[in-house]
Order: structure tokens, then sequence, then C-alpha cells
């Protein structure tokens, strides 16, 4: 593994970390079954609602404005970092939780 990738998988880490202070609202819609993780690094609506739309649309920017950080301090396209993002949102991701799979279809972890 390269140096810069090394770097942008401790990055990616500490954003996780970091997204502990939207964990409730995060934590609420994913144990409502209301949106997943998907292997773009980026939040998806499971269960289409206003509330489900509201945060995938908050914790998304975010995640975009870090993406982009981290893609910038490391001279790596915003898709690389985005993706590893995605793959370690997955591994995290609880048990009963949704995750979007290969074939793009939302199922329980």
């Amino acid at each position: 593994m390269r140096l810069n990738q090394k770097k942008i998988i401790v990055l990616v880490t500490t954003l996780f970390i970091s997204l502990s202070s939207w964990a409730m609202s995060l934590s609420d819609a994913k144990s409502k079954g209301l949106v997943g993780e998907q292997r773009d690094g980026y939040l998806g609506v499971v269960v289409d609602s206003s509330e489900a739309r509201s945060v995938v649309r908050d914790i998304n920017a975010k995640r975009k404005a870090i993406y982009i950080e981290l893609a910038n301090k490391n001279g790596v396209a915003v898709d690389v970092v985005a993706k590893l993002a995605g793959e370690k949102a997955i591994a995290k991701t609880q048990s009963g939780h949704y995750i979007k799979n290969a074939m793009g279809k939302w199922q329980k972890k």
C-alpha cells in the first residue's frame, strides 16, 4: 500500500470519529431503517421520507466537504477518498442497519 493510501485511511478513520458529533440524528435514522451506507462514501435514503432526505442531505454535505479537504491535502481525487470512506463505513455498519450491496439493492447487514 502506498504512503498516500495509508495516510488517507488514517484520515478517513479520523473522519468517522469526528462524525460522532452528528451521530445522534444519524444513529436514530439508521436505527429506524431510514438511511444506509453506500459504497461511494455517502449516505443513502432507504425509506423515502422528509426526515430521511434531510439527514442524508446534511450528512452528505459534511462528508463531501471533508472528502474534498482530505483529497486536496493528499493530492488524490475526491472519489478515491469517498470510496475508501464508503468501504470503512460499510465495514463499521452495525448489524441490522442498511447497506447498499454491489447490485445497488438495500440489505440489512
